[in-house]
């Protein structure tokens, strides 16, 4: 698909800047929910049908941020996921952090009183990687202020320390490349930049590190076999990434497919040069200097500047005391003008 065609496929996404907070659904998803919610209604859907979504929504991310699918768990929001990596942090080990990152990535971690888990601002995350450091949890994008982590400083920082890295996506693909493989593992919810129904996120890890993880939310569909596995009194758990799987969400997968398989065939390098064109057309505009990103950010505390926008039309959002502008590939220069013209 061009990008003018999946552009094309969002209905009046004028003035909409929030896909940091919820994403659009293309014209696709909606028709795919509603002929599976059809069947459902007329009692034609059949649980295992529903098999065939996953693995091929599966297949789409895993083709999206460059992994193999066998490296790919799926299930409903970050911070169940994160929680696998939290209980596999050994006692006394330190996880670093980053100061003000979401807390999905942060609370599965402060729940293990055993640990350290201490958090630097994202522009001393590299440097303050050392030998006592387990595990680097960071977000790819901080989801407060849309900065961008320095990948390549945490990655190799982490590889001369041993340490193991885990980084939240989520604010990231669909409107950023991502190479999974550059990480131990990889968390994303697919309800923001991937524009499908909340309920289904994606968990990478790699092969070194699944033999260090235990799936503590194994249940029916991280079974080998998961139809003829889904009864006790023995567990006979997928060989591969499968065994991190929490059971889907079906109605929820079902729209995810044609989202995903959507930005599969994109090429996200430009939605991203797109988003940051603009990003930085607004800093022209408001007189700031320009942040090279798709989400722009400035101090907003009392919230005035996010009520003239939303009694202008503008959908945007705030976040920790400041104003949070995302855009992604339906916009155009024409919400930067809105933005300017409502603020003015």
């Amino acid at each position: 698909m061009s990008l003018a065609a999946a552009i094309a496929s969002f209905d009046n996404p004028r003035g909409y800047l929030a896909a940091a907070t919820m994403g659009l659904p293309p014209r696709q998803t909606i028709a795919a929910l509603r002929r599976d919610l059809d069947g459902w209604q007329s009692g034609t859907c059949n649980p295992k049908d529903y098999d065939g979504v996953v693995a091929r929504t599966r297949g789409h991310y895993a083709s999206l941020v460059g992994i193999g699918v066998d490296r790919v768990a799926i299930g409903s929001q970050t911070s169940v996921l994160a929680s696998v990596l939290a209980s596999a942090v050994p006692p006394g080990a330190e996880v670093l952090c980053v100061l003000g990152d979401f807390s999905s990535m942060v609370f599965p971690f402060l729940q293990r009183p055993d640990i350290s888990v201490r958090s630097v601002a994202l522009e001393d995350l590299a440097a303050s990687i050392g030998p006592t450091t387990w595990l680097v949890a960071f977000s790819h994008v901080q989801s407060s202020n849309g900065r961008v982590a320095d990948v390549d400083a945490v990655t190799a920082a982490a590889l001369r320390f041993g340490a193991r890295t885990f980084c939240d996506t989520t604010q990231s693909v669909g409107v950023c490349p991502v190479d999974a493989t550059l990480f131990d593992a990889t968390v994303c919810h697919a309800y923001k930049w991937l524009c499908s129904p909340r309920g289904v996120a994606f968990l990478t890890v790699s092969t070194a590190l699944q033999e260090q993880l235990r799936p503590v939310h194994a249940g029916w569909y991280a079974g080998e076999q998961v139809w003829s596995s889904c009864y006790g009194p023995t567990m006979q758990l997928a060989q591969d990434a499968r065994r991190f799987d929490v059971s889907p969400a079906w109605q929820a997968w079902v729209g995810a497919e044609a989202s995903i398989d959507m930005f599969a065939t994109l090429d996200i390098a430009e939605i991203w040069r797109r988003s940051v064109t603009l990003g930085d057309l607004l800093c022209d505009g408001l007189g700031i200097d320009r942040q090279g990103q798709a989400i722009v950010t400035w101090a907003d505390a009392d919230g005035r500047d996010l009520a003239r926008l939303s009694a202008a039309g503008v959908t945007a959002s705030g976040r920790a005391g400041r104003l949070r502008a995302a855009f992604h590939l339906w916009n155009d220069e024409s919400d930067v003008a809105a933005v300017l013209g409502a603020l003015r």
